[in-house]
């Protein structure tokens, strides 16, 4: 893996159940995560995904294209539209910078509304385990 080297896309639906198992799964109980009615009221059309559950996505698209030896070091990610159930949030990323067998990562994830996430990976990976 070299500088400027793009990762191949990753598609992932977005259900309802994926909202709100990632919600559960990380002890965010939030209403406007798993209740549709009282997400309306606070004024989001449906629940929406937290960011821990981005999170996670975001290290398992990074782990998937490095191999399963890659390690996360570090996970910086800023959210912008929400993800909402019944979309596609689609991540991207290109290789930044390589030292070793560290590299960084720049990712983003788009859904049907715009930019998802953006954000920064630092994974250690044998290159022999990277895709």
């Amino acid at each position: 893996m070299r500088a400027g080297d793009g990762l191949p896309p990753l598609r992932i639906p977005i259900t309802r159940t994926l909202v709100v198992a990632g919600a559960i799964a990380s002890r965010d109980y939030q209403d406007v995560h798993h209740d549709p009615e009282l997400a309306r009221r606070r004024g989001s059309p449906d629940v929406f995904m937290n960011i821990l559950t981005t999170n996670g996505l975001v290290g398992r698209y990074v782990t998937d294209c490095f191999g399963p030896c890659a390690v996360l070091r570090r996970v910086a990610i800023r959210l912008g539209a929400p993800n909402y159930p019944g979309d596609t949030m689609v991540l991207s990323g290109t290789v930044e910078e390589v030292d070793g067998d560290t590299a960084t990562v720049k990712v983003v994830g788009d859904n049907g509304i715009g930019r998802h996430v953006t954000g920064t990976v630092t994974v250690t990976a044998p290159a022999e385990g990277v895709v």
